[in-house]
């Protein structure tokens, strides 16, 4: 199985790889599902007034989850259980005012403030935007890495998965230091995982089976 190194610890899927991998448009559940699908159809309501409203809602909240993505500290300050409502709101109000995010996701993430949901956010994020890629006939890649991508390997991501014939590719990413180093891509059900954290799984049960 071939893959190709974007950086230290991160390698991406062959074309050979991905090629086996069946798309298929994910499935709205859980509850994080519930408030993206709520904001796309206020954002299918605002087009009636204004035709640019989903892709400016859509753009608040790709900016956001870039900054989750790359921002440590504002992925502490999103998981901080210790935070009460008021702390999160003007904590997380200041960082929109600062960036300009518009009216919709800024009383999104009041709500979630108010329901005690911050910490959902960044899945929040993913789910609006895979589900408008499936509305856009985007193929959805969900990318899993042990620390933020940069630019660079999000376009060599991309490149792999059009090697392999997919077309229309649309990247949501989330980090998980757990998996210590390479990536998880999945397409619709399919998974291809070349963590480091499942290759040393691997080793561990084939020492087993050797004892």
């Amino acid at each position: 199985m071939r893959t190709t190194r974007t950086g230290p610890g991160q390698p991406v899927a062959s074309a050979e790889t991905v090629a086996s991998v069946a798309p298929k448009a994910p499935t709205p559940t859980g509850l994080a599902a519930r408030y993206a699908l709520a904001l796309l159809a206020l954002a299918d309501d605002r087009r009636k007034d204004d035709p640019a409203a989903l892709d400016r809602i859509a753009g608040d909240l790709e900016s956001l989850g870039k900054l989750w993505s790359t921002d440590a500290d504002f992925r502490g300050f999103i998981a901080d259980p210790r935070l009460d409502s008021v702390a999160q709101r003007r904590g997380a109000f200041a960082l929109l005012d600062r960036v300009g995010t518009g009216t919709e996701v800024r009383n999104l993430v009041g709500v979630l403030i108010g329901n005690r949901r911050l910490a959902l956010l960044p899945q929040v994020v993913s789910s609006f935007g895979a589900q408008l890629a499936v509305r856009r006939g985007q193929q959805v890649a969900e990318v899993t890495s042990a620390h933020a991508l940069t630019d660079t390997q999000r376009a060599q991501i991309a490149a792999r998965l059009t090697e392999a014939g997919y077309s229309g590719i649309k990247l949501t990413e989330q980090v998980d230091p757990s998996i210590l180093g390479g990536l998880i891509v999945r397409i619709g059900s399919r998974l291809y995982d070349n963590s480091i954290k499942s290759k040393l799984q691997r080793l561990q049960y084939a020492m087993k089976g050797a004892a």
